[in-house]
């Protein structure tokens, strides 16, 4: 999944002006979503008007049909295939197959034995689509209703994910392009491990000082509830800690190991960063209020570029 140039600027624009950038997140997850439903219900109402007789429609052609992705065999069967990957520590696409289709035999035999259980229960979802109507019992209705809770799953860890690598770099080198710090004193060259080395993390961004020192950063988009985000700031031994929102806890995890940090979800939050160049000697020029707006649009473009 990618995202557009003007989401990454929407979203990295927020974060350093302290505003909330996740319903840019939440309404492609929703734009996504419900142009997969509308794809999907088009496909249901092709598939079962073309095996009328066939019980097991769903499973020819959205299971075993040939042609079909891994993926898309995956989240048809009612599992996601990050999931299956999880489950059996391969992407291998035959077991990922395998799995998907015994998973959706124990779907099918889960929903039978539930609605043996709910008698009284009755659903029937009738679609329709250039005059074609084709209606789905409830056991159709209930697998259909899975797949689409499982697509929408899918999308959301996808995107949340996506837009945390895609925006991370770019903030940090918006910020020092608003400070007008010159790219000799920043790293933001893509990551490549060093295969020499028994350990070598990824880092996000370096600063760099006069001297040739380069000061480690750590960026995370992550809100005050999701600590096991900023555990990287100690894992990898970062010295500088950028992040949307902070704990009071991770602050004080931070004061006590000497690493600086930014917390951008607070009013003027981003000139924590300047105090940052100057401990640092890292040469920038400051901003005035007057000029803020200006000079974010052109840094954002210079980073997007």
């Amino acid at each position: 999944m990618t995202l557009t140039d003007t989401l990454i600027k929407n979203i990295v624009k927020k974060v350093i002006k302290g505003e909330d950038y996740r319903i840019e997140i939440v309404n492609l997850i929703n734009a996504e979503f419900l142009q997969f439903v509308i794809d999907f219900f088009k496909k249901i109402i092709d598939a079962k008007f073309r095996n009328k007789d066939i019980t097991d429609w769903y499973k020819k052609e959205f299971i075993k049909k040939e042609g079909l992705s891994k993926k898309e065999i995956t989240i048809n069967s009612g599992l996601n295939e990050k999931t299956i990957t999880n489950m059996y520590r391969t992407s291998n696409k035959k077991i990922v197959i395998d799995s998907a289709n015994e998973h959706f035999d124990s779907l099918y035999s889960l929903v039978d034995k539930f609605i043996d259980e709910e008698e009284d229960l009755a659903l029937t979802l009738t679609l329709e689509f250039k005059g074609v109507s084709v209606a789905l019992t409830i056991n159709e209705t209930l697998i259909v209703i899975n797949t689409l809770a499982v697509k929408r799953a899918a999308l959301r860890g996808g995107l949340w994910s996506t837009a945390g690598k895609t925006c991370e770099k770019v903030l940090m080198k918006t910020l020092c392009d608003l400070y007008s710090v010159d790219e000799k004193y920043y790293d933001a060259k893509h990551f490549r491990k060093d295969k020499t080395k028994d350990v070598d993390r990824e880092v996000d961004f370096y600063l760099i000082l006069s001297n040739g020192d380069k000061k480690r950063c750590e960026v995370k988009l992550m809100g005050q509830g999701n600590p096991e985000s900023a555990d990287a700031l100690f894992a990898r031994e970062a010295n500088v800690f950028v992040a949307d929102s902070l704990s009071q806890q991770n602050k004080n995890q931070a004061d006590k190991l000497g690493a600086e940090w930014v917390e951008l979800r607070v009013e003027n939050g981003y000139k924590k960063f300047a105090t940052i160049l100057a401990k640092f000697k890292i040469p920038y020029i400051d901003i005035s209020p007057i000029d803020f707006e200006r000079k974010l649009d052109c840094a954002l473009n210079n980073s997007i570029g």
